[in-house]
């Protein structure tokens, strides 16, 4: 059974990159251009993975991050925030304080996403996650 994982990111091309890029390794990639049409998607679909773009317009990724962590349904589910906001103040904030699963800054390589996702999945699969928040 294949993985599946939810981009949520304002750019279609964006989407249709990460598509490209995870398909390969045989995960299905769904996609959500904004907060609100990714929380909605989420009441009526199961993902194993999100990934997370901070800079949307209407809601941004942190209040998207926040609304996943309130509901009990998507508590659980690992978040990897996938931004070009590559200051080190921003990925500071993201791993050690709010505590998403991982970090990475666009432009990013293939093989950092899915070295990325495939550490976060494999941990998941493994309880490591879950035990460790």
């Amino acid at each position: 059974m294949s993985h599946r994982i939810l981009c949520i990111e304002d750019e279609p091309e964006m989407i249709e990159l990460v598509r490209l890029i995870l398909s390969r390794a045989g995960y299905e990639v769904l996609g959500a251009e904004s907060g609100p049409e990714a929380l909605e998607r989420l009441r009526e679909e199961k993902v194993d993975l999100i990934l997370l773009d901070l800079m949307m317009p209407e809601m941004d990724g942190w209040e998207v991050y926040q609304r996943l962590k309130a509901e009990n349904h998507t508590r659980d589910i690992p978040v990897i925030i996938v931004t070009a906001k590559a200051q080190r103040i921003d990925r500071v904030l993201g791993l050690y304080i709010v505590g998403v699963d991982d970090y990475i800054t666009k432009p990013f390589s293939p093989k950092q996403l899915l070295t990325s996702v495939q550490n976060i999945l494999s941990q998941a699969s493994h309880g490591v996650a879950s035990a460790e928040s």
